[in-house]
């Protein structure tokens, strides 16, 4: 009986242990993680940023920030993110098609959430025609 307990006293241990590591991890805390462009002119590129901090212990990293589609182009903080300090995503959408769009990104790191989604909405319409008098 007291090699039971032992027993279940050593595996709650490394269990504890193992999830207190887990806390020692980098994590995001976005300002926003979806924005709404509302409407915008047909052949008009915009850009917002997505500014994040790092709200855990070690050095935030990412590793990929990728577009679901060719239409949206991403930079990022490329340097390792430290604790308390701040990065950010800058995402551009080329406004090409008039319809509502609706297009996500997916950014990769070594975060206690590894994969993020963020998101970009809006509606494309036409240009108003250029009247000549």
């Amino acid at each position: 009986m007291k090699k039971i307990l032992l027993i279940c006293a050593v595996v709650l241990g490394f269990a504890f242990n193992a999830s207190a590591q887990n806390d020692q991890k980098a994590e995001f805390k976005f300002n926003e993680e979806k924005h709404d462009f509302g409407k915008i002119a047909q052949g008009t590129p915009v850009t917002t940023v997505f500014e994040f901090t790092n709200v855990g212990t070690e050095p935030l990293i990412l590793t990929e920030v990728k577009p679901t589609c060719g239409c949206t182009i991403a930079d990022y903080t490329k340097t390792p993110v430290l604790k308390g300090a701040k990065g950010s995503i800058k995402i551009t959408y080329n406004a090409a098609v008039v319809s509502a769009f609706n297009k996500t990104i997916v950014v990769t790191s070594n975060a206690k959430t590894p994969t993020k989604y963020l998101n970009i909405v809006g509606e494309v319409v036409a240009k108003a025609p250029v009247s000549s008098k």
